[in-house]
């Protein structure tokens, strides 16, 4: 499976149609990968987003800490783990693009995944020339939900997320070396997973940086 060019991240519930339209869009592109994790700390508006989890209200917080801004809103899209822009405006996410891509290490680390049998094989290239070390993180995705809003200004109407990203599995560390991390396909497997994300990401969950590497799967 070939490195892809671009790792769009959408954090985006409660947000506008045109957002959500355009991640699906650019999930059709097999250069990007575009992840949509749905955020809580709209909840309090009296309609809970059944795809929320705090830990990517938590997530947001940090790229914003890392920037050193206050720039958490909806809806956002996070650009190669760097750039942050409006997430229903493609102008500015393509100008990110190219931004990100500036940096050599952006996405240029060989990431694949097979599954045979009862698992799933995860495989981190080599790079003793690492700048910085990095985790290793697989998302088990839903890649098309249905949702009708309840609440808000988007109130009765569906909206369709793309890859949403139902839960954070921390494989491993990756410090330069090859890793190969060896995954239970029971262990991911529900009835809402039908993909799975791996993002090899600069920093720690709490200080998320740099996109090192990433790749896409199917599992049905």
């Amino acid at each position: 499976m070939a490195v892809p060019s671009d790792v769009v991240i959408v954090t985006d519930v409660l947000a506008s149609t045109a957002a959500d339209k355009l991640i699906g869009e650019m999930s059709k592109d097999p250069n990007v990968i575009a992840l949509s994790l749905a955020v809580d700390y709209w909840d309090y508006l009296g309609w809970k987003d059944t795809n929320a989890i705090s830990g990517h209200s938590n997530r947001q917080r940090a790229y914003a800490k890392v920037r050193g801004d206050r720039e958490v809103y909806t809806p956002q899209v996070v650009v190669n783990g760097a750039i942050h822009v409006l997430g229903s405006d493609k102008a500015a996410i393509d100008k990110a693009v190219v931004q990100t891509h500036q940096n050599s290490a952006a996405l240029t680390l060989p990431v694949s995944m097979s599954v045979a049998g009862d698992k799933l094989t995860v495989t981190i290239a080599a790079n003793d020339g690492a700048a910085q070390p990095a985790e290793v993180w697989l998302c088990p995705l839903s890649r098309s939900v249905p949702v009708a809003i309840g609440r808000g200004e988007n109130h009765g109407r569906p909206i369709t997320y793309t890859n949403v990203v139902k839960r954070w599995v921390k494989l491993g560390d990756w410090n330069g070396k090859s890793e190969t991390f060896n995954v239970p396909l029971n262990d991911l497997h529900t009835a809402d997973v039908d993909s799975v994300a791996v993002l090899v990401q600069s920093g720690v969950a709490s200080a998320p940086k740099m996109m090192l590497g990433a790749a896409q799967a199917s599992l049905k």
